[in-house]
């Protein structure tokens, strides 16, 4: 039997590697800034370079290590390029964070096929293609690794606002959790995911300002801070989480119906 701590718990990510995806703002940047207080080095990636930069001396500041990267999800490319220059500058990244996600705000029959393009690229393509680019190089190194997937409760209930590819991607990548979980696991590559519900983001600032105070619908009348979401990641993280891939945890705040 192996002699495992008593509680075999531990949230010192010291020497791990980090990549986490659109991180400029809301849930992605409180990802980043979590992982790095936690002792990994953490990549930090995005669209907009000037939110990075700000982001990584915020974190290098506070006595983390932080490299700000340019990364688009819909471009091959950077996304290849993002995963060379994180690796040749900070390690083989063994902690995936796949947070990047946009909103369609479009009824089905009126998107125009360039957002179904981009929200097909940014929230399921993308994300693949990134998760199956850094498993590629753990298994060549022969080392373990950690992917979190950020789903959405709308991937599970879908309430009919002009959102339906965005449900329908976010239920994908559950699905996706789960397959890649069962190729992986015989690397030890855990993968799971997380399904918020109405957390604090600029996402959710323009859900707010189309469809006014949904708050007001819910049980606990709130709209939940990031910082709530703090535990779940690092859960996934920890070594209490060995055993656990191919899952996911909704977090909602009791928000959607069952």
């Amino acid at each position: 039997m192996t002699d495992y701590p008593i509680p075999n718990v531990s949230n010192d990510l010291s020497g791990r590697v980090a990549l986490v995806t659109g991180t400029t703002s809301g849930l992605g940047r409180r990802f980043a800034q979590v992982i790095a207080a936690a002792g990994a080095k953490v990549a930090v990636t995005g669209r907009r370079i000037d939110r990075l930069e700000a982001l990584a001396a915020e974190i290098n500041a506070a006595g983390g290590h932080a490299l700000p990267i340019q990364l688009d999800m819909q471009d091959n490319d950077s996304i290849l390029n993002c995963v060379n220059q994180a690796e040749s500058e900070l390690g083989t990244i063994d902690i995936l964070v796949n947070n990047a996600g946009i909103p369609d705000a479009q009824r089905a029959h009126k998107m125009s096929l360039d957002l179904i393009d981009s929200v097909f690229d940014t929230n399921l393509r993308g994300p693949y293609v990134l998760s199956c680019e850094i498993a590629r190089r753990l298994i060549a190194a022969e080392q373990p690794g950690r992917m979190i997937n950020i789903s959405s409760v709308g991937g599970f209930n879908y309430g009919g606002n002009g959102a339906a590819l965005y449900s329908i991607t976010k239920s994908a990548i559950v699905r996706m959790t789960e397959c890649l979980a069962v190729e992986w696991a015989r690397y030890n590559i855990n993968v799971n995911a997380i399904a918020p519900g109405a957390f604090s983001s600029e996402m959710m600032d323009g859900m707010l300002e189309r469809l006014g105070d949904i708050a007001q619908h819910f049980p606990r009348k709130r709209i939940c801070d990031p910082a709530q979401m703090d535990s779940t990641l690092m859960y996934f993280l920890s070594p209490a989480s060995e055993a656990v891939t191919g899952t996911y945890i909704k977090i909602d705040d009791g928000q959607g119906s069952r």
